[in-house]
């Protein structure tokens, strides 16, 4: 079970991270992000955590009326301006009970929320900016876990998607640890169930794999993918990321 201690200590980390990786390569593109150098990765998470931070302040279920910053172009300053915003984020998730009520797009309108979609928003870009490098540090295989529930039940559902495949079942299955994904596939939304089961299609594959694999950071080639393959591609194109 991951803590909000937990969540916290991956964004530090992830996010002290992807700074360093980045720092001296500011010009160099970032092929997980197609038309993305390290400098707009940096301005990019930059600008979500404190927007974050904006949203946390404000608090409340409804959509707050809140913008976005703009970031230094490059350099040292905008350096400096990511680890204050990183360093704000972290104040601000620590501090606020997680309980608080804080907007989401979701149905979850708890800081809550925020410190589980920060931690793996963090870690997904640290690895980007870190494969951009060609130096890639590991993936904390419970944190990756946490973040296929996230994706299965949080982004997959989002009533902007559509799954245009066939209906049935895809079963994920985490190959280096506790955790087994039902998705199905006949109805929108979808649901997502816990459990082992034959589906339509299968893919398996440790955490790390899984979560990359989701979110399109690694090719099919890099998990077992068992059954129908077009399913697996129409899951994978569902959600508007």
């Amino acid at each position: 079970m991951i803590t909000a201690g937990d969540y916290l200590s991956a964004i530090a980390a992830d996010g002290a991270a992807l700074v360093a990786a980045a720092a001296d390569h500011l010009e160099v593109a970032v092929p997980s992000c197609p038309g993305w150098d390290l400098a707009e990765l940096v301005r990019h998470t930059g600008n979500v955590h404190r927007h974050k931070v904006a949203v946390i302040e404000v608090g409340g279920t409804q959509r707050p009326k809140v913008g976005w910053a703009s970031p230094p172009a490059g350099g040292r300053a905008l350096l400096t301006w990511y680890r204050e915003g990183l360093a704000l984020l972290l104040d601000r998730l620590g501090t606020f009970d997680p309980e608080t009520p804080a907007w989401s797009w979701t149905g979850d309108h708890r800081v809550a929320f925020w410190q589980r979609r920060m931690a793996q928003e963090t870690l997904v870009h640290r690895w980007d900016a870190q494969a951009a490098v060609g130096d890639i540090g590991p993936v904390d295989s419970e944190l990756a876990a946490d973040g296929v529930d996230e994706w299965l039940r949080v982004f997959l559902p989002d009533p902007d998607g559509a799954y245009e495949g066939a209906p049935g079942t895809i079963h994920l299955h985490r190959t280096d640890g506790e955790g087994e994904w039902l998705v199905e596939l006949s109805s929108w939304p979808p649901v997502v169930s816990d459990g082992h089961a034959k589906g339509g299609a299968a893919v398996r594959g440790s955490a790390e794999q899984l979560l990359l694999f989701l979110w399109g950071r690694r090719p099919n080639d890099t998990v077992e993918v068992h059954g129908d393959p077009a399913m697996v591609d129409s899951l994978l194109a569902a959600p508007q990321l």
